[in-house]
């Protein structure tokens, strides 16, 4: 359908080295969009730069959690595009302890990279995209979001406070013809939960028997989503989470 179609869109990529980042990476690019690359590894960009060949890409090397690094990354899109048109704010990390066991530093770390990283990519694209009326903001959000995840705790209410500004920008930005919305993804095979569960050998087999489709998603699985927020197909749609976990959220037993 031409209304998923991204042909001349600009899309920047956070966390796109590696997992859901790179997956979307691919993605938008195989719909159309030129796509800017970010993450703190470049040699992980310029190797995903050479596999996109049909659109054009840029890689910036950036830690989201330095304003002058996010300003940047705008800087140089503007400068090779003259526009930004879509965000997938999704750089994130987790730290996998019970709460008694989790000290500050864990906190403070989790929070800058999952929480205040999102907030200064959203807040500083966001106000390019409000200046051009027109955008789409995708924050990567998690099931831990609406979920309480056992041993989470950092994480989980890093995901919720996504989800809340991802409704207090989609508000505010409406009257620009800027969209903000969330993506929540289940558990997905990614180097992040492989990480996790290589702490609990036991927590995968309790995700597959809490999933109804009674397995972990693939990277790939989390790309339709990203496009049907970012294209025109969703132009009445902001303020949501879309949930993509394998029917973990609805299972009540």
């Amino acid at each position: 359908m031409s209304k998923f179609n991204l042909n001349n869109k600009v899309a920047i990529v956070t966390g796109a080295g590696r997992g859901i980042g790179k997956a979307i990476a691919l993605g938008l690019a195989e719909a159309g969009a030129n796509v800017v690359l970010a993450s703190r590894t470049r040699e992980q960009l310029e190797e995903l730069a050479e596999e996109i060949k049909y659109v054009k890409t840029l890689v910036v090397p950036a830690d989201v959690t330095k304003v002058a690094d996010v300003k940047n990354l705008l800087n140089k899109t503007l400068e090779a595009f003259r526009k930004v048109d879509i965000l997938i704010n999704n750089a994130g990390i987790t730290i996998k302890k019970p709460a008694l066991e989790m000290q500050e530093e864990d906190w403070q770390k989790i929070m800058d990279i999952n929480l205040k990283g999102e907030f200064l990519c959203a807040r500083i694209i966001g106000e390019q995209m409000v200046k051009q009326k027109s955008g789409s903001i995708i924050n990567m959000a998690s099931v831990g979001g609406h979920l309480g995840l056992i041993g989470s705790l950092g994480y989980c209410a890093t995901k919720g406070g996504i989800l809340q500004m991802t409704r207090v920008l989609a508000s505010e930005w409406a009257k620009d013809n800027v969209r903000v919305n969330a993506v929540s993804p289940g558990y997905v095979e990614t180097e992040l939960v492989e990480g996790a569960m290589s702490a609990r050998p036991e927590l995968r087999e309790k995700i597959i028997n809490r999933t109804p489709m009674g397995r972990l998603a693939k990277p790939e699985e989390i790309v339709g989503a990203s496009i049907f927020l970012a294209s025109d197909a969703s132009t009445y749609v902001t303020g949501i989470s879309l949930i993509v976990d394998g029917g973990m959220s609805a299972f009540g037993v």
